[in-house]
């Protein structure tokens, strides 16, 4: 029996347990159970009020949430239900656990030509200084890869045009997905093999390229005896993204200067801007396939990403569809002329192009950078731009790319992987983003 089919195996069984014991507890403390769920809807609507607002009523509301956690913890106690619900929440953690890892890729990349004169750029401050703890630049030269370091001051597009004027032929960059963008737009521009390097702090594109973030070495071997995939990128008004530019709530935090070094007092600092009782919505003027005119915020990505699920969230399943993903957090009804509802609801669709009109330049953050864009916002996939280089011990896929995005279909494919094994290459099939969708 294979580990995929062990993996899968055990998450169906414990998320059965999961249930079995979840009903049965239910049963045997009803109806006192319906107050500690009570008490939890209460801790996210008193949480909700809070952080909508500011000063005393924020106090208060925040405030009364945690009384209401609090008083949920305690009626568990008391109805000596600890260990019961202590079980039922160990079984969905192990199942989810399990599941991920029934999911897990590894594709088959079809090999790739090492390149002659393969350089690496990198940014010794990024990550924590990643570079300089992992010895990257030994590392690399070992390899026969020439390591060209960003220092403060320099610009980096300058930087590798000079490298390719001198005679580079392939391109990695470990650094930022900031700086990825930059690397990877010139090496798209000049059809040249691409290497992402993890040596930033999250590291997102890597993640969705396949690569092992917890390798960074490793990942050099892209240039050594690494496969080969062309995946798409993205723009906006001309300037090159590898994720995706976000706009409203988080663009406006990501202008503030403490938000570096605080990012989630600033992030929650600018919430009752974006979505309180006395916010207005952003001069953006756009259309979804519904009409909606109006958002708090707006995320336009580099392919779709996979939203409130609880395998894969925040990851997309692929980069190679030649598509935007737009999500936009709207109203889900007006609450009087000029302001926002106090229900927000999420809409997502996919599109080759889309535009955004607004009356003064918009605050945006691209791949996590504050930027302020002129109107009109015009975004566009480039299908298929880059070739991107991937260590063969790495997967080569994103970890969401044979994840189903509905719960019956996920209970289906591990099925699947218990009766039947080693499913389809996520890269090399087709066939599988459309099963996935």
């Amino acid at each position: 029996m294979t580990a995929r089919r062990v993996w899968a195996a055990a998450a169906l069984a414990l998320a059965l347990a999961a249930i079995v014991l979840g009903v049965a507890a239910a049963i045997a403390h009803f109806p006192d159970g319906l107050t500690v769920l009570a008490c939890v809807a209460l801790t996210v609507g008193a949480a909700w009020y809070g952080i909508r607002r500011r000063g005393a009523a924020r106090v208060v509301g925040l405030g009364a949430a945690a009384l209401f956690a609090a008083g949920a913890v305690v009626l568990v106690v008391l109805e000596n239900r600890v260990l019961e619900d202590a079980l039922v929440i160990a079984c969905v953690a192990v199942a989810l656990a399990a599941a991920r890892e029934a999911f897990k890729v590894h594709a088959k990349l079809p090999p790739a030509e090492r390149p002659g004169k393969p350089v690496l750029f990198y940014n010794p401050l990024s990550g924590g200084g990643k570079a300089e703890r992992f010895h990257l630049a030994d590392e690399a030269r070992r390899r026969g890869i020439e390591p060209i370091e960003l220092r403060r001051g320099q610009d980096l597009e300058q930087l590798v045009r000079g490298a390719v004027s001198d005679g580079a032929d392939a391109l990695a960059m470990a650094g930022g997905d900031g700086s990825q963008a930059v690397v990877a737009m010139i090496a798209a521009e000049l059809d040249l093999p691409y290497a992402c390097i993890p040596a930033g702090t999250r590291n997102h594109f890597a993640l969705d390229l396949g690569v092992d973030r917890d390798d960074v070495v490793g990942a050099l071997d892209a240039f050594v005896n690494g496969g080969e995939r062309r995946v798409d990128l993205a723009e906006v008004n001309g300037r090159v993204f590898v994720n995706n530019v976000s706009l409203g709530l988080y663009a406006e935090a990501v202008q503030h200067p403490g938000y570096r070094d605080a990012k989630l007092h600033t992030l929650l600092e600018t919430v009752p801007d974006a979505v309180g009782p006395d916010a207005k919505p952003p001069d953006l003027v756009w259309r979804s396939p519904d009409g909606e005119e109006s958002a708090a915020a707006i995320l336009v990505s580099n392919n779709a990403y996979r939203l409130g699920h609880a395998l894969g969230m925040g990851t997309r399943p692929r980069l190679d569809r030649a598509v935007l993903g737009v999500a936009v957090l709207v109203p889900a009804a007006s609450s009087g002329a000029g302001s926002v509802s106090r229900k927000l609801g999420m809409q997502q669709w996919v599109t080759p192009t889309f535009e955004i009109d607004a009356g003064a330049s918009v605050p945006a953050g691209i791949d996590g950078e504050a930027l302020r864009l002129d109107p009109p916002l015009r975004f566009r996939t480039r299908a298929g731009a880059l070739r991107v280089r991937i260590a063969p011990h790495h997967p080569g896929a994103s970890p969401s790319a044979l994840e189903p995005d509905k719960a019956w279909q996920t209970v289906q494919t591990l099925a699947s992987f218990v009766w039947h094994g080693v499913p389809a290459d996520p890269v090399t099939d087709p066939m599988v983003s459309e099963r996935a969708r």
